[in-house]
């Protein structure tokens, strides 16, 4: 019986050995690559012999893929994506090699034609690139409350530019906005210097009517990580404000809102009036 057993154990280790063996030629994870062996392409298909806003991008390297093409992502070896601006633009790729090391290379490709529609507000916030926002204080009120789905700006409550920083620190005279177009990133910077970042996206397709059935909204502007200037609720204890209605967007201004909960035609909403900075 002991000699069947020492058999038996003997048997089983000689098995568990063969399966490592195994295991550990599978593990062989290949060789590495640096950015300059990148085999990349960014190729904007051509219409009417010009460079339109439609870009294939390949990868042809043995490495994972992450493209970043300034307002998404895409982890596929091949796609195609829609550039939201004209001139050039810079796709940044990261790839993985088998052994867990990143690499990163730049493209850049040249729109000529925005031959395919995109939201023209990329360009309105950005202006192709990062673009600076501030208080309109052309408006006698630039931030203030008044009639959900009936006023477009302050008309109960108003403050002027120079009573905001009452309301947030810093937050008033000298402070601004900055809307980049790469990563749609977004960056709050207070009159004595310090600044809060985040991301911003929009979405144009939700519209708001008014009582009319007429558009009131023709967007809304979602912002992560913090908030527009002075980006309050004050009857909700001065809860923090990250969507927004967007009443007007275009090259100079960007009036939005806020409607407190519940708000229907008429109810409380805040209003905030910004314009392109000089």
């Amino acid at each position: 019986m002991k000699r069947l057993f020492n058999y038996i154990a003997i048997l089983i280790a000689s098995i568990t050995f063969a399966g490592c063996e195994a295991v550990e030629d599978r593990l062989d994870i290949g060789g590495f690559i640096s950015a300059d062996q990148l085999e990349l392409t960014a190729t904007p298909v051509v219409i009417n012999g010009k460079n339109t806003n439609k870009v294939v991008l390949n990868n042809s390297s043995p490495v994972l893929s992450s493209w970043d093409y300034g307002v998404g992502t895409t982890q596929k070896k091949t796609d195609t994506v829609l550039m939201v601006v004209e001139g050039d633009s810079e796709i940044v790729f990261t790839g993985r090699n088998p052994d867990g090391s990143e690499i990163t290379k730049t493209l850049t490709v040249n729109v000529e034609d925005m031959y395919f529609p995109v939201p023209p507000e990329w360009a309105f916030l950005t202006g192709g690139s990062e673009k600076e926002w501030e208080w309109d204080e052309s408006k006698p009120g630039v931030w203030g409350n008044g009639g959900y789905l009936g006023n477009v700006a302050p008309a109960w409550w108003t403050l002027p530019i120079g009573d905001i920083d009452g309301q947030s620190a810093n937050e008033g005279v000298g402070a601004k906005m900055i809307f980049s177009l790469r990563g749609a990133k977004f960056t709050k910077v207070k009159s004595d210097g310090t600044t809060e970042s985040g991301t911003f996206s929009f979405n144009m397709a939700s519209k708001t009517m008014d009582e009319s059935g007429a558009v009131w909204a023709k967007g809304k502007l979602t912002l992560k990580g913090t908030t527009v200037l002075n980006g309050i609720s004050p009857n909700e204890g001065g809860a923090k404000v990250y969507e927004y209605d967007i009443l007007v967007v275009d090259d100079n201004q960007l009036v939005l809102s806020y409607p407190e909960p519940g708000a229907g035609a008429w109810g409380t909403a805040w209003f905030w009036m910004f314009r392109a900075a000089d």
